[in-house]
């Protein structure tokens, strides 16, 4: 049978793309499949087109997201929601009227500031408007507690049905084709790779599925051998009859305060809530086969929702109930959509999990999801969507159910620094646990793992955009590191070992730097893309002449596991394996660090060169001690096996070296201008602007080689730099704009107070002319404009002598 001939049942032998979906998502991503030039890839519905969550969606299409690349998700969704009816001739029920987010409380406005500052960072019309103004936008609230607000005009609403048609209907026009009443019931692998799936009316051969179905995402992914982590939970909102004097269409108004987001609809009032006691439903529970189905109402569920609806409303306690709509949608452990390949099947992606932004991001996640499928990467960085930021442990049905209604009630939380998840914890615990929980840490979850943040033994931190509750004892921890001997545990480091013959071949292809060096050194190294972009930024030990352990970020390592197997060529004598359960890894550093390891036994530890790793031993343990640091102090990362760290740890601490936690380690780092993938460093960026081109080899044919030569010697349009801000009361978080001569010229990327300099310190992305050392630029921190100046070299020890300082120098 030819590529494309009909089946018995109807739908096709073979399409180049397979889209299993029919909502906002699916339609958008054939639509924009077929934009992209693939004019015959296929969708299949279960039911029919907007079935599931998008019919029933609010529908709200609010721009500003927390990251420029998200935010312009959403833009092109508006651009697109209002130009489809010219190009397809379907409405898509577009209806711009603006949004209004209102503050009850300091530190919600200050919240709501720090969104008005992005919004300008990202180009996204916003302002500060003050409550009577406020009032005037919304004559039916009760403003007396409101004690600011910020306006965004350019907000709106659509109809989910509507937008559907349009989106299928432009798809169908460009060749695309839509299949409902199909069910998918296998998807077909091939040594690692999509084959095919089959179908309740035939099989499908394919070289890539979209799976763009909602809550049983995670069923349909887990044909293909694929995690998904995402889980539904029941989702409430009020419709009402008409209510008198509402004439006309009303901005949307965000009460985030009371939970709630509120507008009109025919004549009278849609009431939402994110409520705090969210509730998950099992996924088989919702039905399959229900197409359109609603979850009973709930009016005692609702009714703290409905005292703060009140509260905002009066009018509600006159007004008659149409219904209470029960919804399910699904959810995200950590209120991020999926979006991108997955990392376990080659042409599986996965466009779900949307978190109640479905439709909002709907036009620009299809066509982000489209772009990946056809070019390989997504039109521009979008790590904080990427599935393989998840571990599996986040994947189990315990996990997702624990996790899910948490996320519902956090939707519209302050987002206050350091704030962490209460549910779904301790599902991975490093060898030290135990030796932390007894030292008094207070642990934050990073990729699964509970990591310590800081050591004492107090009552929970209090959140604030001030000035926080463990400013004092990070302080004394960074004088610890800085004085004395500090421990910190790195064991979270995602650890890959590449062996074989072709090793080193493959390496010095993948890796950016110089990787035929010899056994016993560290490299420090960049993946890149065609672009010359940072997929990753890694530290590797050559341990053999065939074998290398590759050191990178916590929550990289299935990232990273899949951008190196995929890089592999065939034939290629290369064996890649994940480790990192099988170590433990201590940091050891400070002025004290060099008699810590005498008194501890290891000093041997004090012969190894800057930069270089060896076997040492410590309480009769194998240990391999690499001398480099993240923190700017002199010391080793400490690597033995899991089985040996309660004895390493217990010698080391006998020896003198005291716990210290991560804030203290990011405060360090960000005085030494260290940057972190994920905070400073992405795929949209590259090492000549980072201002790591000393971790290019050159004359190596690296990936990303060529695009990086077509820049160098190029002025850069933008630079990484450090701001010092020397004002007491300037706390930035990071992702504030920066302005130069009044302008906004970039960006902050991380942020913290910097205890060896006294200061405040920032990095940031910056235009280049603003860039240059000591220039006067202002920060603005939730509201508020701070001074600073432009440092291009470390905050603390700018040329790296302390850090260098034990023993023989050699680079």
């Amino acid at each position: 049978m030819s590529a494309g001939a009909q089946q018995a049942g109807g739908i096709p032998a073979h399409a180049p793309v397979v889209v299993v979906g029919g909502g906002v998502i699916g339609c958008s991503a054939l639509y924009h499949l077929a934009k992209f030039g693939v004019n015959d890839a296929v969708l299949l519905e279960r039911n029919k087109l907007t079935s599931g969550t998008t019919w029933h969606s609010a529908a709200q299409v609010r721009a500003l997201r927390s990251s420029r690349n998200l935010t312009d998700l959403i833009r092109y969704s508006i651009d697109l929601y209002k130009n489809l009816e010219r190009e397809t001739g379907q409405s898509t029920g577009w209806i711009q009227r603006g949004s209004l987010s209102i503050a009850t409380n300091p530190e919600r406005l200050v919240h709501i500031k720090r969104q008005e500052a992005l919004a300008q960072l990202f180009g996204v019309s916003a302002r500060s408007v003050a409550p009577g103004e406020a009032k005037e936008r919304w004559p039916l609230m009760d403003a007396r507690d409101v004690i600011g607000a910020v306006w965004s005009p350019d907000d709106g609403r659509v109809s989910p049905s509507d937008l559907c048609a349009a989106l299928s209907k432009g798809a169908r026009a460009r060749g695309g084709k839509i299949f409902e009443g199909v069910d998918v019931t296998a998807i077909c692998t091939k040594n690692g790779a999509v084959a095919g799936l089959e179908t309740s009316r035939g099989a499908i051969r394919c070289d890539a599925i979209a799976l763009c179905s909602g809550l049983w995402s995670r069923k349909n992914a887990a044909m293909a051998g694929v995690a998904a982590p995402v889980w539904p939970c029941e989702h409430f909102y009020l419709l009402t009859k008409p209510i008198d004097g509402l004439r006309g269409h009303l901005p949307t108004l965000s009460d985030h305060d009371g939970r709630l987001y509120i507008r009109d609809e025919s004549g009278g009032l849609l009431v939402g809530c994110f409520e705090a006691n969210g509730r998950p439903i099992a996924p088989e529970a919702v039905g399959e086969n229900a197409p359109f189905a609603l979850l009973p109402e709930d009016w005692e569920h609702f009714e703290p929702a409905m005292e703060s609806a009140l509260h905002r409303l009066p009018c509600l306690a006159d007004a008659e109930a149409k219904m209470l709509l029960n919804g399910p949608e699904s959810f995200t452990p950590d209120g991020l959509f999926l979006l991108g390949e997955s990392a376990e099947t080659t042409g599986l992606f996965l466009g779900c999990g949307m978190n109640s932004v479905g439709v909002a991001s709907g036009g620009g996640a299809g066509m982000a999801l489209a772009h990946c499928i056809v070019h390989g990467r997504p039109p521009a960085d979008l790590q904080e969507a990427d599935p393989k930021r998840f571990p599996a442990c986040m994947s189990s049905a315990a996990a997702l159910a624990a996790r899910a209604p948490e996320v519902l009630g956090e939707h519209y939380a302050i987002a206050h620094p350091g704030k962490q998840w209460a549910s779904a914890r301790n599902l991975r615990t490093t060898p030290l646990h135990r030796e932390w929980r007894d030292a008094g840490a207070h642990f934050g979850q990073f990729y699964g793992w509970e990591r310590p943040l800081y050591f004492a033994k107090q009552a929970e931190p209090k959140l604030t955009f001030g000035r926080p509750d463990w400013f004092a004892q990070v302080g004394a921890e960074v004088r610890i590191a800085h004085e004395r001997a500090a421990l910190f545990d790195l064991s979270t480091f995602g650890k890959i070992r590449v062996t074989g013959a072709d090793a080193e071949t493959f390496l010095q292809r993948v890796c950016a730097n110089n990787m035929r060096r010899p056994p016993g050194r560290a490299i420090y190294t960049a993946m890149l893309n065609s672009r010359g972009g940072f997929e990753s930024d890694l530290t590797a030990f050559r341990l053999v002449r065939d074998e290398y352990l590759l050191y990178t970020g916590t929550g990289a390592v299935r990232r990273d596991l899949a951008w190196l197997t995929r890089r592999r060529r065939r034939g290629e004598k290369v064996r890649i394996a994940d480790v990192t359960e099988q170590y433990a890894v201590l940091g050891l550093m400070g002025a004290e660090a060099r008699s810590v390891a005498r008194r501890a036994g290891a000093d041997s530890l004090n012969r190894i060169a800057y930069f270089h790793h060896a076997d040492c031993e410590i309480a009769g343990a194998a240990v391999r001690g690499a001398r480099l640091s993240y923190v700017g102090e002199p010391g080793w990362e400490i690597t033995c096996a899991a089985k040996d760290a309660a004895a390493v740890f217990g010698a080391l601490r006998q020896a003198g070296a005291r716990p210290a936690g991560l804030f203290a380690q990011t405060s360090m780092r960000i005085e030494k201008q260290f940057l972190a993938y994920g905070h400073d460093l992405d795929t949209d960026i590259n090492p000549l602007q980072a201002g790591l081109a000393f971790a290019l080899d050159w004359r190596s044919d690296f990936i990303g080689r060529e695009a990086l030569l077509a820049l160098r010697g190029r002025p850069m349009r933008s630079v990484m730099a450090g701001i010092l801000l020397p004002d007491s009361d300037a706390h930035p978080l990071g992702n504030e704009p920066v302005y130069y001569n009044g302008k906004i010229a970039g960006k902050t990327t991380s942020a913290a107070y910097g205890y060896r300099v006294g200061a405040a310190v920032a990095l940031a992305l910056v235009a280049a002319e603003a860039g240059g050392e000591g220039a006067p630029v202002e920060v603005n921190i939730g509201g508020r404009m701070s001074a600073g100046r432009i440092i291009r070299k470390p905050a603390y020890d700018p040329d790296g002598s302390r850090m260098k300082a034990v023993g023989r120098e050699t680079m």
